[in-house]
Protein backbone atom coordinates (compact mmCIF):
# COMPACT_ATOMS: atom_id res chain seq x y z
CA UNK A 1 0.00 0.00 0.00
CA UNK A 2 2.83 2.47 0.87
CA UNK A 3 4.43 1.93 -2.55
CA UNK A 4 0.79 2.82 -4.18
CA UNK A 5 1.02 5.98 -2.09
CA UNK A 6 4.35 7.29 -3.03
CA UNK A 7 3.63 6.43 -6.72
CA UNK A 8 0.41 8.44 -6.49
CA UNK A 9 2.48 11.45 -4.38
CA UNK A 10 5.31 11.24 -6.83
CA UNK A 11 3.18 11.32 -9.65
CA UNK A 12 0.82 14.21 -9.30
CA UNK A 13 3.87 16.11 -8.05
CA UNK A 14 5.69 15.75 -11.55
CA UNK A 15 2.51 16.54 -13.41
CA UNK A 16 1.92 19.28 -10.99
CA UNK A 17 5.74 20.91 -11.77
CA UNK A 18 5.27 21.22 -15.47
CA UNK A 19 1.04 22.84 -15.13
CA UNK A 20 1.19 26.40 -14.20
CA UNK A 21 0.31 27.49 -10.87
CA UNK A 22 -3.57 27.17 -9.52
CA UNK A 23 -4.49 30.65 -8.13
CA UNK A 24 -8.47 29.97 -8.50
CA UNK A 25 -11.04 27.61 -8.46
CA UNK A 26 -11.68 25.75 -11.58
CA UNK A 27 -15.17 24.87 -13.06
CA UNK A 28 -15.13 21.36 -14.36
CA UNK A 29 -15.71 21.39 -17.50
CA UNK A 30 -13.01 21.87 -20.46
CA UNK A 31 -13.45 18.57 -22.65
CA UNK A 32 -15.37 15.32 -22.63
CA UNK A 33 -11.63 13.56 -21.13
CA UNK A 34 -11.72 16.40 -18.16
CA UNK A 35 -15.07 16.19 -17.45
CA UNK A 36 -15.16 13.00 -16.88
CA UNK A 37 -11.35 12.71 -14.76
CA UNK A 38 -13.68 15.57 -12.64
CA UNK A 39 -16.18 12.77 -11.92
CA UNK A 40 -14.03 9.92 -11.20
CA UNK A 41 -12.66 12.43 -8.97
CA UNK A 42 -15.83 13.24 -7.06
CA UNK A 43 -16.64 9.67 -6.80
CA UNK A 44 -13.61 9.19 -4.95
CA UNK A 45 -14.32 11.84 -2.70
CA UNK A 46 -17.70 10.31 -1.93
CA UNK A 47 -15.55 7.30 -0.89
CA UNK A 48 -13.65 9.17 1.37
CA UNK A 49 -16.06 10.54 3.05
CA UNK A 50 -17.90 7.01 3.14
CA UNK A 51 -14.37 5.27 4.69
CA UNK A 52 -14.36 8.18 7.18
CA UNK A 53 -17.24 7.45 9.07
CA UNK A 54 -16.95 3.41 8.03
CA UNK A 55 -13.95 4.66 10.45
CA UNK A 56 -16.08 5.70 12.98
CA UNK A 57 -17.22 1.98 13.77
CA UNK A 58 -15.22 -0.42 12.33
CA UNK A 59 -11.33 -0.65 12.59
CA UNK A 60 -9.76 0.67 9.28
CA UNK A 61 -6.06 1.05 8.40
CA UNK A 62 -5.52 4.52 8.14
CA UNK A 63 -3.37 3.78 4.44
CA UNK A 64 -6.58 3.40 3.34
CA UNK A 65 -7.94 6.74 3.81
CA UNK A 66 -4.71 8.21 2.70
CA UNK A 67 -4.11 6.27 -0.20
CA UNK A 68 -8.23 7.34 -1.88
CA UNK A 69 -7.34 11.42 -0.33
CA UNK A 70 -4.16 10.60 -2.88
CA UNK A 71 -6.07 9.21 -5.78
CA UNK A 72 -8.45 11.85 -5.81
CA UNK A 73 -5.43 14.48 -5.89
CA UNK A 74 -3.97 12.62 -8.87
CA UNK A 75 -7.07 12.48 -10.89
CA UNK A 76 -7.88 16.24 -10.26
CA UNK A 77 -4.08 17.19 -11.39
CA UNK A 78 -4.17 14.33 -14.39
CA UNK A 79 -7.61 15.12 -15.33
CA UNK A 80 -8.92 19.15 -15.39
CA UNK A 81 -4.97 20.52 -15.18
CA UNK A 82 -2.84 18.14 -17.54
CA UNK A 83 -6.09 16.99 -20.16
CA UNK A 84 -6.92 20.52 -20.73
CA UNK A 85 -3.17 21.76 -20.65
CA UNK A 86 -2.03 19.46 -23.16
CA UNK A 87 -5.13 19.92 -25.30
CA UNK A 88 -4.68 23.66 -25.40
CA UNK A 89 -8.08 23.99 -23.91
CA UNK A 90 -8.59 26.52 -21.74
CA UNK A 91 -9.57 25.82 -17.60
CA UNK A 92 -12.87 27.92 -16.84
CA UNK A 93 -11.69 29.61 -13.72
CA UNK A 94 -14.08 30.65 -11.38
CA UNK A 95 -15.16 34.42 -11.07
CA UNK A 96 -16.62 35.46 -7.73
CA UNK A 97 -18.53 38.15 -9.61
CA UNK A 98 -20.83 35.89 -10.74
Amino acid sequence: MMNALVSLKKGSNLINKQLPPLEEFIIPGGSETSARLHVARSICRRAEQNLVSLKNTEKLSTNILKYINRLSDYLFVLGPRLVIDISGSKETQWDRRD
